[in-house]
């Protein structure tokens, strides 16, 4: 019996493999889907819906969501980019994103994820405002919860990567909040060396390494020259969608 099978995305045949979700299908024949809560090596959550498609017919988040043979996926299409913009347009509101001023401008995946939807004026809703904690307590982090998405990347690298559970979140609807096991950041286990506070698993200006900031030139930045998720475009020769290009 053969090991793979064809899914239909957008019309074209794509191989996958069972036990594989329908992002990991098409990441591997390098058609990349946005996803903002997803990153390589956590457990998929499928919180921020970024990744959202249709499965004949049915929305479901990509990064969840089993491909099954013959499946007949909606991906690049003007409605499912329509809900992402919607999307990301809310997060940026729900925060405080102020990306001119922000060090981690030029690397946050928020950010990035808007200019590949095509977001450069958000001001159709109204802005939040966020009051919440800033606790510049620990030696070597910032943690502004003002930023974060909520995408759990953070809960899951403590929790799954290294063996702890420094972060988690607190209250309920309007009130949630990113919080710690302990008064503040430096009365946790948090340390050098933990995937949970590495580069690219916050993927906005959360967290924040101390000492650091704005220390990588404009034009040198991680999104500033390639749009987000172009390395998975590469893998099939995609690459046509650099920054330079778009504009």
């Amino acid at each position: 019996m053969s090991t793979t099978f064809t899914i239909h995305v957008d019309g074209a045949a794509i191989p996958a493999r069972p036990g594989q979700t329908i992002m990991e299908a098409c990441d591997a024949a390098g058609l990349y889907i946005p996803r903002l809560c997803d990153v390589e090596g956590l457990a998929p959550q499928g919180s921020c819906r970024v990744c959202t498609v249709r499965d004949n017919g049915r929305c479901v988040s990509a990064c969840t969501q089993p491909a099954m043979p013959e499946a007949v996926i909606e991906h690049d299409t003007e409605s499912m980019n329509r809900y992402r913009r919607d999307l990301v347009t809310m997060l940026l509101h729900e925060g405080n994103h102020l990306c001119p001023g922000c060090e981690a401008s030029g690397r946050c995946e928020l950010q990035a994820m808007a200019y590949r939807l095509g977001i450069t004026d958000s001001n159709r809703l109204p802005y939040l405002q966020p009051v919440r904690p800033l606790d510049a307590s620990h030696p070597l982090w910032v943690l502004d919860t003002n930023r974060c998405i909520f995408c759990s990347r953070c809960i899951r690298a403590s929790r799954e990567q290294d063996g702890k559970n420094v972060f988690e979140y607190v209250g309920r609807g309007i009130h949630k909040r990113l919080a710690v096991n302990g008064n503040h950041l430096a009365d946790t286990s948090a340390q050098e060396g933990d995937h949970a506070m590495s580069d690219g698993i916050c993927p906005v200006g959360c967290i924040i390494r101390k000492g650091e900031g704005f220390s990588t030139p404009i034009g040198q930045r991680r999104f500033d020259k390639h749009l987000i998720g172009e390395e998975i475009e590469n893998k099939s020769g995609r690459s046509d969608l650099s920054t330079e290009e778009a504009q």
